[in-house]
């Protein structure tokens, strides 16, 4: 599997069309932003670990259950999208996953900005689930604070899925953490003292959003993540998942947005 590489004087990123995946993202002076892992698999039929997976139709199990669907986070991220435009700083991908079209725009500069839309071209409303599960490289997970979700409330996978509400201080890591927050477009501010920089994540057309690291065993169960790898990751996922899966009328779109910058 070969990357697409796009380089300008403003930034440089690596893009495979095995799931219109972003792999490498850095801007001009500055270190990686994205975490890809050293185990990750680069094959047909499997997904990339790390950089930004495109989760669509459905996200981890679906929505129900009782019915778990396969392959886990959807069909997307395993199918090798059709290339609509290219341009020196950005590309436009394209994939028809009946009864959904899905188109993702990747522009590349001081900022990764990343749009995912998804238009219903058949004659009954469908229901999807969809994230752009980015990601993010930190010097230290445990140094890390995370702000922009402070008193909301989220469901914890590591409970059953449990409603829980988060404090009012800053979200700080001492273990597995796997959450979707609820009813938030908040910006979230990844705040590393580590790598001495910040990496904000803004968002549009979300109205939920998924913070996961695997920590020790987690990372330990995956075949295809190093397991040391751990303490140097963080993913703020974009997302439409669970009770905010979205419900597309014949005919039209949705279209949800994520802006990656550093400070």
């Amino acid at each position: 599997m070969t990357p697409i590489i796009i380089q300008t004087s403003e930034a440089e990123a690596n893009i495979y069309q095995h799931g219109a995946h972003i792999a490498h993202f850095q801007p001009s002076g500055h270190k990686p932003v994205l975490f890809m892992s050293a185990k990750s698999w680069f094959e047909p039929d499997k997904p990339i670990r790390g950089g930004v997976p495109i989760c669509f139709p459905w996200f981890g199990p679906g929505r129900d259950p009782a019915a778990p669907k396969t392959p886990m986070h959807g069909l997307a991220r395993l199918r090798k999208w059709v290339i609509e435009r290219t341009t020196a700083n950005s590309m436009l991908f394209s994939l028809a996953l009946p009864p959904f079209e899905a188109k993702f725009n990747v522009e590349i500069g001081p900022a990764l900005k990343m749009a995912f839309e998804v238009r219903n071209t058949g004659a009954q409303p469908e229901q999807f689930e969809a994230a752009l599960h980015t990601y993010l490289a930190v010097g230290d997970i445990r140094e890390v604070t995370v702000t922009g979700l402070e008193n909301t409330e989220y469901l914890d996978n590591l409970a059953g899925l449990a409603r829980k509400r988060e404090g009012s201080e800053p979200i700080r890591f001492t273990g597995e953490t796997d959450r979707v927050y609820l009813d938030t477009r908040a910006t979230c501010v990844v705040h590393d003292p580590v790598l001495k920089r910040k990496l904000i994540v803004e968002k549009k057309g979300s109205d939920a959003t998924v913070v996961w690291n695997p920590w020790i065993a987690k990372a330990k169960a995956m075949p295809d993540f190093g397991d040391d790898e751990w303490p140097y990751m963080l993913c703020i996922e974009t997302a439409n998942c669970k009770q905010h899966a979205v419900t597309l009328a014949p005919g039209t779109t949705h279209k949800m947005a994520a802006v990656v910058t550093i400070q």
